[in-house]
């Protein structure tokens, strides 16, 4: 199977050509950029933006790139999101909140200052949960992973609603935010925290595609009975994806919370899931870019549209406010998209073998 977009050094590592690093270098610039050209709302909703790439990216990896129908996301984020909070807030702050329940002992000895560590520690917690869980997951295939996946899901909030001594239960964790000595308060996630990650994701999940296990990944979407006649471990590698994807759906929770400063079990339910499914479907199951337009579309164009929902002046007629009218709209968006895309806006290709097929037909003529 032909590389696209890299190249292999004498390590066997993949090395990005120079058309990645000017994506990246663009994404870094604008991200620097951001931060002084943005208002808060607009900073809002780039850093948005920023940690629903690093979720739909990571979940096309599994569902896209290896092709297991899976509807685990929501369980995955929540695990990472409850780890963060639980380790950004201090002992007590944590007796301060837990009204339902008195906090466990392990819980209140769970504490650190360091985002960055926070992050890890909820991106490995995800993964180790993904590996346990890989033994009776890929057991099943098609519909019936679908079913294994989603049910997982609901276990993770029903967990999180009914051990409050480790959760709060459905009261949830408030004021995960830094006080600073003048007593400001100001987030965790910021525009460097999320755009950061987000690159780095993208690197290296663009990595995992075009490398041997990338292409095993896709061998198994294609047909997994074949890939297994032709010698691939199809459980290993399923693995492999299913924790790589969790790692970075956990990373993607700390981020989440450190943003929001709040976290619930309601954050987490189905629609959190079918939110990124859209995202990847939009934009094309298997292609990363995709993944990248569809996050860009879908969260963007949800607050752009947020003015139907307000009371609009058409041609001096004044109309009243019509709660959800932009979901009605945007609803009509996505439809009229996938009938004249139906494989999505990217297909399975990335936005560099696009330009490199121009390029050469270009040279053909």
């Amino acid at each position: 199977m032909k590389k696209v977009g890299f190249k292999m050094n004498h390590l066997g590592l993949q090395i990005p050509k120079l058309r990645y690093l000017i994506f990246f270098s663009i994404a870094l610039i604008f991200m620097i950029v951001s931060a002084t050209m943005f208002n808060e709302y607009g900073l809002r909703i780039v850093n948005n933006i920023a940690i629903f790439i690093i979720l739909a990216i990571s979940y096309n990896l599994i569902n896209g790139v290896t092709g297991q129908f899976s509807l685990e996301p929501n369980g995955f984020v929540a695990l990472g999101a409850y780890v963060a909070a639980l380790l950004l807030l201090d002992s007590d702050a944590k007796l301060y909140q837990f009204e339902a329940e008195e906090p466990a002992g392990i819980i209140l000895t769970l504490h650190t200052s360091s985002f960055i560590f926070t992050m890890l520690i909820s991106g490995l917690c995800a993964s180790l949960l993904a590996l346990i869980l890989a033994m009776p997951v890929f057991r099943v295939r098609g519909d019936y992973l679908a079913i294994v996946t989603l049910g997982f899901g609901f276990i993770i909030q029903l967990l999180a609603v009914n051990f409050p001594a480790f959760t709060n239960g459905s009261l949830g964790l408030n004021d995960i935010v830094i006080y600073n000595a003048d007593e400001s308060i100001s987030r965790y996630t910021n525009i460097f925290y999320s755009g950061s990650v987000a690159i780095i994701s993208v690197i290296v999940i663009l990595n995992v595609v075009y490398s041997r296990f990338g292409r095993a990944m896709k061998a198994i979407r294609d047909d997994e009975d074949a890939a297994w006649a032709m010698g691939i471990n199809t459980f290993w590698i399923k693995t492999l994806a299913f924790c790589i994807s969790a790692f970075f759906e956990g990373i993607g929770g700390a981020l989440l919370v450190g943003f929001l400063g709040t976290i619930s079990p309601d954050q987490f339910t189905f629609f959190f899931t079918f939110q990124l499914l859209i995202i990847i479907v939009l934009g094309g199951l298997g292609s990363t870019s995709g993944a990248i337009l569809g996050t860009i579309l879908v969260i963007g164009g949800m607050e752009w549209l947020r003015f139907l929902d307000e009371p609009m002046n058409i041609f001096g007629y004044e109309t009243k406010a019509l709660p959800g009218l932009r979901m009605v709209v945007f609803s009509l968006i996505l439809i009229l998209l996938m009938l004249f895309a139906r494989r999505g806006i990217m297909g399975q290709r990335e936005l560099t073998e696009i330009f490199k097929l121009r390029k050469g037909g270009k040279n053909a003529s």
